[in-house]
């Protein structure tokens, strides 16, 4: 396990002590059993860092989380994601720079069939299911989510190409490194997901 600095130790103990009273384990067996503040610690303990600053971060926007396993932490209706996971895994991502993914956020969208292949060669961290009409990225922090989703919405909808799209990302994950600034796309959605996505597709002759 990576070692914690004084600062991500603090910012995650707080975000448990909130969250802790209110968590339901999803493996529990009683609607009433909740989660203790010292289960969550050594829970999240030997999370790698990046998910434990995910999560302190996610609780401490959104309050706790809806299921809770010992790899996975969920919410649903988050804010504007359909749902938000964190996973203790962490998957190796190059683009736009090596990084770790371990938070996956998902709106309500249609993607068409004809986009897939676009969209895939966009960011292979950005995924779409059809038939329940989902549009979902993943990453390590909620803003580089939301430039990766609303990017992914310029791309499909053809306001902007694959290479200017991964150009965009790539501009914008930089300065922000740099100078702290976050670019409008990485703040928020900039268009509105629509109610119902979902694609059940047509039955075949038999």
């Amino acid at each position: 396990m990576t070692l914690l600095n004084q600062a991500t130790r603090v910012r995650l103990a707080a975000a448990i002590g909130l969250a802790a009273l209110t968590m339901v384990p999803a493996s529990a067996h009683s609607p009433t059993a909740r989660m203790s503040e010292s289960e969550m610690r050594a829970m999240l303990a030997n999370w790698p860092k990046s998910a434990q600053m995910a999560a302190a971060d996610m609780m401490k926007k959104y309050g706790p989380p809806q299921e809770v396993t010992a790899t996975m932490l969920k919410w649903r209706n988050n804010g504007p994601w359909k749902y938000t996971m964190i996973s203790n895994y962490e998957t190796p991502h190059r683009f736009p720079a090596p990084h770790p993914d371990v938070m996956t956020q998902a709106i309500d969208y249609r993607v068409p069939a004809a986009m897939f292949d676009d969209l895939a060669a966009y960011d292979g961290s950005v995924t779409a299911d059809r038939t329940q009409g989902h549009l979902a990225a993943r990453c390590d922090k909620e803003a580089a989510n939301f430039l990766a989703i609303n990017l992914a919405n310029d791309v499909v909808t053809r306001r902007k190409s694959v290479p200017l799209a991964r150009a965009y990302y790539a501009r914008a994950i930089s300065i922000f490194k740099k100078t702290g600034r976050m670019d409008p796309y990485m703040q928020r959605l900039q268009f509105t997901p629509p109610r119902r996505a979902n694609d059940p597709d047509m039955p075949a002759r038999m």
